[in-house]
C-alpha cells in the first residue's frame, strides 16, 4: 500500500471554456475522482512530462467530447477569448 501525502488546498475560481469543463467532470466522474482531484492529476503528470490518460481513457474521453460537442485541440490553447470580448 502506498503512503498518503498530506497536502494543503485552497478554493480557487478558474474560467474555463464551458464544454471543456462538461468534458472534465465527466472523466472525474468516470474516475470516480472529485474535479479538483483529476485536475491536479493531470497538472503532476504534465509537470513531468507524462501522459496523464491511457488509451482506454482517451478512448472514452473522445466520445465525451463528441456528446459535448468539444471540437477545441491543444492547437487551439492560445488563442481562445471569451465571447464579447476583443
Amino acid at each position: 500500500m502506498t503512503e498518503n501525502i498530506s497536502v494543503e488546498r485552497v478554493q480557487t475560481g478558474v474560467r474555463l471554456e464551458k464544454r471543456l469543463l462538461k468534458v472534465l467532470k465527466a472523466v472525474a466522474d468516470l474516475h470516480d475522482l472529485t474535479l479538483g482531484d483529476l485536475l491536479e492529476g493531470i497538472v503532476l503528470h504534465a509537470f513531468e512530462g507524462k501522459a496523464p490518460f491511457g488509451t482506454e481513457s482517451l478512448a472514452k474521453i473522445a466520445e465525451l467530447k463528441a456528446v459535448f460537442g468539444l471540437d477545441l485541440s491543444a492547437a487551439a490553447s492560445h488563442r481562445l477569448v471569451e465571447v464579447g470580448q476583443p
